[in-house]
């Protein structure tokens, strides 16, 4: 699978028209997961695994997203690492962190003020300051 598409990759490369259309392909499809990705980091789940997978598909045509990846992947082994080696106040303060991303998305998002609706609490302070929600 790997030399058919190294051969229809270098079919593609006599092609400067549909080469340079495909790094353009490309850059959007990996900008777009690498912005999700970012996006996603303080929330719980995969964000980091999106930019790692964002910045692969930009690697594949771009040398300065390869080098950027394995630096990515360096730096982040060695934070998870030192996080590992933390006490419990570390630990504690980042899931405190994490946490409280979530309920300001929450509540920016108006899903608190919709769920007090639903129980009968009706606070102005529980509703989203920009609108959504309502």
């Amino acid at each position: 699978m790997k030399r058919r598409w190294a051969r229809w990759r270098d079919r593609l490369r006599d092609r400067p028209a549909a080469e340079f259309g495909y790094r353009i392909a490309v850059a959007v499809v990996g900008l777009a997961v690498l912005t999700v990705g970012i996006l996603a980091i303080p929330y719980p789940g995969p964000g980091w695994a999106i930019v790692f997978v964002g910045l692969g598909i930009l690697a594949t045509e771009f040398t300065w997203a390869r080098r950027l990846l394995a630096y990515a992947r360096e730096r982040y082994a060695k934070v998870m690492d030192w996080f590992k080696r933390q006490g419990p106040w570390v630990k504690t303060l980042g899931a405190g962190f994490t946490a409280a991303v979530v309920v300001v998305t929450l509540w920016l998002l108006g899903a608190i003020g919709w769920s007090a609706d639903l129980v009968g609490v009706e606070d102005e302070w529980l509703k989203s300051p920009i609108g959504l929600g309502a």
